[in-house]
């Protein structure tokens, strides 16, 4: 696979030798004010942003835990945020039924972690012309990703971006290998690190999964200072009232200095 590493989301180019690219928003559509109010704010920091919200939480713990507005409903939130804002906007997308829709807003499709495998799933979203970014799963040694990449590729997607979030370590427990994001980065894709999830202890509360949001910071350094050419980080203005993944996500107010640090790390890299 050939040494490309930057692909374009919209107006932002995320890759090799470019500054570091930030995908962030809350985990779940909320509410369009939210979402609209979390947006600006991001922007206002002034690094590459593609702003991420989740319409449709398919595999919580629970059926009985919220999973956002819906297909339609939450991609005219995302719309709004993409023409108000003036931001690119990513979502996930977990049925092959959920792919023309939003290929019509997204400007890039997630694929999650869980089902970074699926073909169909995968050769749908190659086939919107859009940007596509996929979560590594936590089943995954990073280099089987190589035909993940080329299922994309095969299907006429040539803007994939890969994003590492931890690898499963017994039950309920996550570790991140920080040797993953190069070689992820042998595929020629652009690597995200995603923090807040790779804190996540999944299913770790029973009924919902926990985390340690604490240890979201380190990981974020960590992973800018082995080369990640962006970070994933879900943020939300009061995390604990957050009606999803509220173990794991950072306080909004807290992203600027954590952001700044990064930003500082990855120019360091870049003159090595």
């Amino acid at each position: 696979m050939g040494k490309t590493r930057r692909v374009r989301v919209g107006e932002v180019e995320i890759g090799e030798g470019l500054p570091l690219s930030l995908v962030a928003g809350p985990c779940v559509i909320e509410s369009e004010s939210m979402c609209l109010s979390v947006a600006a704010q991001i922007k206002r920091l002034d690094v590459p942003f593609v702003f991420k919200a989740s319409f449709d939480k398919a595999n919580r713990s629970s059926h009985h835990s919220f999973r956002g507005p819906g297909l339609e409903d939450g991609l005219k939130t995302l719309d709004r945020v993409r023409n108000e804002i003036g931001v690119p906007v990513t979502s996930d997308v977990h049925e092959t039924s959920q792919v023309r829709l939003a290929g019509e807003v997204l400007d890039c499709l997630q694929i999650p972690a869980l089902l970074c495998r699926q073909t169909d799933l995968l050769t749908a979203a190659a086939r919107t012309g859009k940007a596509v970014n996929v979560k590594k799963g936590q089943f995954m040694a990073p280099w089987d990703m190589t035909n993940v990449v080329k299922k994309l590729r095969d299907a006429g997607c040539d803007n994939v971006i890969l994003t590492e979030r931890g690898a499963s370590f017994g039950y309920n427990r996550l570790v991140s290998d920080m040797t993953s994001i190069p070689t992820l980065q042998t595929t020629g894709c652009p690597v995200l690190f995603d923090a807040t999830h790779s804190v996540q202890e999944p299913g770790g509360e029973g009924t919902r999964s926990g985390g340690v949001r604490g240890m979201a910071p380190a990981l974020a350094r960590a992973a800018v200072a082995a080369g990640a050419d962006g970070v994933f980080l879900e943020v939300h203005p009061d995390p604990d009232e957050a009606r999803s993944d509220a173990a794991t996500q950072l306080r909004l107010d807290d992203l600027e200095p954590l952001l700044a640090t990064l930003v500082d790390i990855h120019a360091i890299i870049l003159k090595l």
